[in-house]
């Protein structure tokens, strides 16, 4: 259960990381104050507001890992705000696998848990963490990054603020191995044989 201070503080801590990142934002600037949808007649504080996280630092963890997401998609008043969010659940021993996020810089905020982040920069240095509930980390723009609750009985959350209204995601598993790339290529490039890249493929369908 996430303590009721970190609860209370969420919003506050998390409207300023987000205002810091809008600042540095990649999204293009728009020249209004914002942006509505074109058949949209009436403006009020409804198409302000997204709903879909109440309750969610409460609710039943699931089996895997999930991220629920504040993006353009789900709430189209960020529109050219250049912010998204997201909430991520980690049950025990869950990852979040080796991703880029090519939009967009990250700031994870645990909530609850503790888990095991990091990230490696365009010389090939890996920098990782442990991180507490309370703990902040930060992912720079389109760097390969990863979350992994190495608790085999405890789960974790965390809160995902970033500055674009759609940050993206490209999987590292999924993007070399089940985009279609050649079994011969990914074997040469690996320096493995064909067996091993087929096992792995089939190792990612299964967990689809």
């Amino acid at each position: 259960m996430a303590t009721t201070l970190l609860k209370d503080v969420t919003l506050f801590v998390f409207a300023a990381f987000a205002y810091v990142l809008m600042v540095q934002a990649s999204d293009p600037d728009i020249l209004s104050d914002f942006i509505t949808p074109e058949n949209m007649t009436v403006i009020d504080g409804n198409f302000f507001t997204f709903t879909g996280f109440r309750g969610i630092l409460d609710a039943e963890m699931p089996t895997s890992y999930k991220g629920t997401q504040a993006s353009l998609k789900e709430f189209p008043a960020l529109n050219g705000q250049s912010v998204s969010m997201a909430v991520l659940h980690f049950p025990p021993s869950a990852i979040n696998p080796p991703h880029t996020r090519p939009h967009s810089t990250g700031l994870l905020l645990l909530v609850e848990g503790s888990l095991k982040v990091g990230f490696v920069d365009t010389s090939n240095k890996l920098y990782t963490q442990t991180l507490q509930a309370g703990d902040i980390f930060i992912f720079p723009k389109s760097l390969v990054h990863y979350q992994y609750n190495a608790s085999p009985t405890e789960p974790a959350i965390a809160i995902a603020a970033f500055g674009s209204a759609s940050s993206g995601s490209v999987s590292v598993p999924s993007t070399v191995f089940t985009s279609g790339i050649d079994d011969l290529i990914l074997a040469r490039s690996f320096n493995t044989d064909l067996a091993t890249i087929q096992k792995i493929k089939a190792g990612l369908v299964s967990m689809a």
